[in-house]
């Protein structure tokens, strides 16, 4: 047994917790950088707590998810206001944006030289500069994660930066700051923790620490998913759905993910289609593929008993089988409003292109068995 964990240097979780920032703050400088959403609000009243401490904050806006673009624009205004440190406040854009110029400011060059896939794939020499991470969304685990998801407008596909030298210095987890939260969001962002709980749980190459992490995320998840959509002032399902959100970071960041991320970096690319929305509208529908080609082709695979212990969480059956698991999900996407995959654009036509981009993705060598490529076609019919 050979296993890795490494998460965030500290996190501090609980409602009322953003309140500690400025004095965490006041220990890594005077000058920084809050990256932000599109919503200045939060950027702002961190602002107001912060002027006490007599620091120099500057707002970084990030409209729609992080290009390679944005974050040398981001890299730049951090160098000539001389900021020692950076904080991300807002969704997983503005963390994964946050960090990668975090990433940047201490080590040479320029971002294509360290991106998998379509960079030089170099690796980070230098610590990160400090950087603190306070997610307003309950989804990405964004928070406790080692790599920043890029888009370059140049390839038309979405890849990472990773090192574990880009861990956040400090994750401030605040359920209250999702309370605000539209069903949607909460809907496509609680969908996405399941899914990175759930791959990691049945990846190829499982953590047994992570496992326990997993399972629990699960558990949350099914007690307060459903509550936080119909009722997002519910502080106690939001705390649930923050933990949760927390645990499939550090999940995805000491196990692998699957084809679920395997497919979500090229459709998130390609087209104008928010993240979670897309693993949420793929979870059943890879869960199907994967169960039946575990059957067909490595009947003996233990996966499928871990297949099983995620039916009976979801399903609250002791004698449920994966495919209850599978009607579970699509019951649960139709509940929450997911759309299908073709209406943010995808066609038939635009399948082999999509698959032959999956097929290189790193999470995709994740998966618990190697899919075929027309296997990998029929999962995108099926969701369109």
């Amino acid at each position: 047994m050979k296993f890795e964990f490494a998460t965030a240097t500290r996190i501090i979780f609980g409602a009322g917790t953003i309140k500690e920032v400025p004095s965490l703050a006041a220990e890594l400088g005077e000058r920084l950088l809050i990256v932000t959403g599109k919503n200045f609000d939060r950027a702002s009243a961190l602002i107001k707590l912060l002027k006490p401490k007599g620091m120099s904050a500057f707002i970084f806006s990030v409209s729609g998810e992080p290009s390679i673009e944005t974050v040398m624009i981001g890299i730049k205004l951090a160098r000539k206001e001389k900021c020692k440190f950076i904080i991300s406040i807002g969704g997983g854009s503005a963390i994964d944006t946050g960090k990668a110029i975090s990433a940047l400011l201490t080590n040479k060059g320029e971002v294509l030289d360290y991106l998998e896939v379509i960079g030089h794939g170099k690796a980070l020499t230098k610590p990160s500069a400090p950087f603190i991470a306070i997610p307003t969304t309950s989804g990405t685990g964004a928070e406790v994660t080692k790599n920043a998801v890029l888009f370059s407008s140049e390839h038309h596909v979405k890849v990472s930066l990773r090192s574990n030298l880009m861990l956040p210095r400090i994750a401030v987890i605040d359920p209250e700051l999702t309370l605000s939260l539209p069903p949607s969001v909460t809907a496509s962002t609680g969908l996405d923790a399941l899914t990175q709980l759930i791959e990691p749980y049945v990846c190829n190459s499982p953590n047994p620490l992570i496992d326990t992490i997993c399972l629990e995320g699960i558990k949350r998840i099914v007690k307060s998913l459903r509550k936080a959509y119909k009722n997002g002032s519910d502080l106690s399902a939001r705390e649930d759905m923050s933990l949760a959100s927390l645990f499939g970071g550090m999940a995805l960041a000491n196990a692998k993910l699957g084809a679920v991320h395997g497919f979500a970096g090229p459709l998130g690319g390609m087209f104008s289609a928010p993240h979670g929305a897309v693993c949420a509208r793929l979870l059943p529908v890879v869960m199907k593929f994967n169960v039946n080609a575990l059957k067909e082709r490595e009947p003996s695979s233990p996966v499928l008993s871990r297949y099983t212990d995620v039916a009976q969480l979801l399903t609250g059956k002791p004698s449920a089988i994966p495919s209850d698991e599978v009607d579970y999900l699509y019951s649960l996407c139709d509940e929450l409003g997911i759309l299908a995959l073709g209406t943010y654009g995808l066609t038939e036509d635009d399948i082999p292109s999509v698959v032959a981009q999956a097929e290189k993705a790193s999470s995709m060598k994740g998966n618990p068995i190697l899919l075929t490529e027309e296997e990998l076609k029929n999962i995108l019919k099926e969701a369109l």
